[in-house]
């Protein structure tokens, strides 16, 4: 089973969770609930993968808290 890691925000403008994988190119998508958002990117990630893996362009490391002052 391979894990894909998911960056979700949620935009202010419309209220939808919108979601992507960073390095994995066309893996994103947006929905009204997390769950809903979750189902949406493993149906985007599942059709990329349909022709082999594809190359990460990038690879996800982690996420870091920048503090001014």
């Amino acid at each position: 089973m391979k894990h894909y890691t998911a960056v979700v925000e949620r935009d202010p403008a419309t209220g939808l969770y919108v979601g992507y994988v960073p390095g994995l190119s066309g893996a994103h998508s947006q929905a009204e609930t997390l769950d809903e958002l979750n189902r949406n990117l493993k149906e985007v990630i599942a059709m990329l993968l349909k022709d082999g893996e594809p190359a990460m362009e990038t690879e996800f490391v982690g996420i870091q808290t920048v503090q001014l002052g």
